[in-house]
């Protein structure tokens, strides 16, 4: 018996590079995640579908999650040091928190951001 899949929502994640970067998430209030990736990166095809989850999950709580395509933003990536992806940065109101780099697990990331919605 074949089942109809369930129409997936599209995760409202904002694609940003060096020259929306800063008004994007920078001049942004509230809590954001910012997924600097690349295409040809395992460990960031596997990050995708978390960070779909995440997005839809969070989007009522006011946090955002972003991605910056390192091939595509060098400036951006040379700016926030960024030496292996996938790496998260977590903002608050324009400023960096701190960061999560390889691949994190989904529970992990709803931890952080739990802690951070908390402490706001």
């Amino acid at each position: 018996m074949f089942f109809k899949k369930k129409p997936r929502r599209e995760a409202p994640i904002v694609h940003v590079d060096d020259s929306s970067f800063d008004r994007e998430i920078l001049d942004g209030g509230g809590v954001t995640v910012v997924d600097f990736w690349a295409p040809w990166c395992g460990p960031c095809r596997v990050m995708e579908p978390i960070l779909d989850e995440v997005a839809i999950e969070f989007e009522q709580r006011g946090v955002r999650v972003a991605k910056v395509n390192t091939d595509q933003a060098p400036e951006t990536a040379s700016r926030f040091e960024i030496r292996s992806i996938p790496t998260l940065i977590f903002f608050r109101d324009g400023e960096p928190l701190f960061q999560l780099a390889g691949l994190v697990p989904k529970p992990v990331l709803e931890r952080e951001l739990g802690e951070l919605l908390e402490s706001a």
